[in-house]
């Protein structure tokens, strides 16, 4: 499997400051090619969300430069992803509570991180950054850790209601701010010929669906340039639309 990358990111309509954080990588490992990508937004309304977030990106960046060629040698496990991953989580989420005691601020951060190799993908999710892939379609692969996504479930909520409920954005919990973490995993096949999205909320409030297809489809992604464009033609008509928040997109193109 081959890969091209891309990533765009802005501050948005109302901010002073960019809380989202991310890396993407491509490595060449005895196991084939294999990217890494990571996603954090820091948490709004909390202080210093930029330091939570670029604090983790940081954290699972070192992990995938100094643990996955070991892995790549052992071969990659779900289950060893899922434990590293969730201790991975599990110990930045006290050491930003530390840090925030000792600081007097409050400050969190949600993350969407992703392998991809050449037969399967993981990921770890924790509250409302997403992981996307599109085909002939666009489907969502994580789930929101959201009250609203909470309220859907449960029947008292519709979609088109969540869509405009002014509680979208309440997380059921972040890094650094939660007690405990309980993270949700997924798994799945690679696929040729797609594109794998990560993005924070900002990038998707205000777009639908089929936007995201007319500029996201793997037709129309094809070099990274393309594909730089694209994202930022979709970041400009969310500003258009007034998003409030910063808004930052990943995406990773597929091919044999």
């Amino acid at each position: 499997m081959n890969y091209i990358v891309a990533a765009s990111t802005d501050i948005g309509n109302t901010k002073n400051t960019n809380q989202d954080s991310y890396g993407i990588r491509v490595y060449t490992t005895v196991a084939g090619k294999i990217v890494f990508a990571v996603l954090c937004d820091g948490v709004g309304g909390l202080d210093k969300g930029e330091v939570a977030s670029g604090t983790v990106v940081n954290a699972f960046c070192r992990w995938s430069e100094n643990r996955l060629p070991k892995l790549c040698e052992e071969g990659i496990a779900d289950d060893v992803i899922r434990v590293e991953w969730t201790n991975l989580i599990d110990e930045y989420n006290e050491k930003i509570k530390v840090y925030g005691k000792k600081s007097g601020v409050k400050l969190g951060t949600t993350i969407t991180a992703m392998l991809i190799t050449e037969k399967r993908y993981y990921i770890i999710n924790v509250g409302d950054t997403r992981a996307y892939e599109i085909t002939d379609n666009v489907r969502v692969l994580t789930k929101d850790q959201t009250l609203v996504e909470r309220e859907v479930e449960a029947g008292n909520l519709t979609r088109e209601e969540a869509k405009n409920d002014a509680r979208r954005s309440v997380l059921l919990q972040c890094i650094g701010a939660s007690d405990s973490i309980y993270p949700d995993m997924f798994f799945g096949e690679t696929k040729p010929d797609a594109v794998y999205m990560l993005c924070s909320d900002g990038f998707r409030h205000e777009i639908t669906d089929d936007e995201i297809f007319a500029y996201m489809s793997p037709e129309v992604m094809l070099s990274s340039e393309s594909m730089k464009n694209n994202m930022d033609n979709l970041i400009d008509i969310n500003k258009q639309r007034m998003e409030r928040d910063n808004i930052t997109v990943l995406s990773v193109r597929t091919f044999e």
